[in-house]
């Protein structure tokens, strides 16, 4: 038997040579944390996370192996990446706090809701990169859907870095400025809409007999099913529609039921009520 012992290789980061700050690592900061390490986008080494508590970061820290502080200068200082996962009222002054660190050759990538790239490079004060982000909570299973625009001095390479980050979450789409309201209407609230939708047919299925477990489970896994259809064949959603829609079945009835009752207008305005308040938001 042969006493030759051999080293096991950790393989290197996707991007090896990108440091990245989250200030406010809370529930999205600590969903991206845990996908850049889970996807090996960087090393442990080459993320500066911070919290509010003292307490919470010593806890982050030993779970996760990175410098968890809360000191957000130090961490900008460090970063090349800065990710803003602060509350949208918080952003202000904690560009204040990280001022000094700011420069033109570092990125700041904010997915607080509402908050405009201009009003972050005004902040700072000079040409720096800005790009907003508006994720949605399926991040959490790496099949989110975030949307991405750039402010005015943001290069090719840092757009890139940008979705290379979010896509360790799910997908990403580039728009402009002028959508990400919509944006947050639709991929951001949407999740909530879709819920009541699953919801209500899980009840239906009850209400017809089936348990609860099997009603919700087969309502969630046609969900799920439908958008991969959507998704995956590129075929438009009416189309699909029409393929499980025989002459005189059982479908073309409950459709008709949905449009009695108004299902798709009541989702059209649901989105352009979020929508509305998110620029409500937006202007103060």
């Amino acid at each position: 038997m042969s006493d030759e012992t051999y080293e096991v290789m950790t393989p290197a980061p996707v991007m090896p040579g990108l440091r990245v700050a989250i200030l406010g690592t809370g529930k999205m900061g600590g969903i991206l944390l845990q996908a850049f390490l889970k996807n090996n986008l960087v090393s442990p080494e080459q993320i500066f996370a911070t919290v509010h508590h003292p307490e919470r970061a010593q806890a982050l820290s030993a779970q996760f192996g990175v410098e968890v502080t809360t000191d957000n200068l130090a961490a900008a200082q460090q970063a090349d990446v800065i990710l803003l996962g602060v509350k949208p009222i918080q952003v202000p002054g904690v560009i204040e706090q990280i001022k000094s660190a700011l420069s033109p050759d570092k990125l700041v990538l904010s997915f607080a809701a509402s908050v405009t790239t201009r009003s972050i490079e005004d902040s700072a004060g000079h040409d720096l990169g800005v790009i907003r982000a508006m994720p949605n909570t399926p991040a959490m299973l790496a099949a989110g859907i975030t949307a991405l625009c750039a402010g005015r001095f943001v290069s090719t390479g840092q757009m890139a870095i940008a979705q290379r980050i979010f896509q360790t979450v799910g997908r990403t789409v580039v728009v402009d400025e002028k959508h990400m309201d919509a944006v947050t209407g639709l991929s951001g609230s949407g999740p909530a809409f879709l819920y009541i939708i699953i919801e209500a047919l899980a009840e239906a299925g009850v209400n017809v007999g089936l348990p609860r477990d099997i009603a919700t489970l087969l309502a969630a896994q046609t969900t799920l099913g439908s958008a991969r259809m959507v998704l995956e064949t590129g075929y438009h959603p009416a189309l699909l529609k029409d393929a499980v829609t025989t002459p005189a079945g059982c479908t073309v009835d409950g459709i008709l039921e949905l449009e009695e009752g108004g299902l798709r207008v009541t989702l059209i305005k649901a989105v352009k009520r979020a929508t509305q308040r998110a620029k409500e938001l937006a202007n103060g």
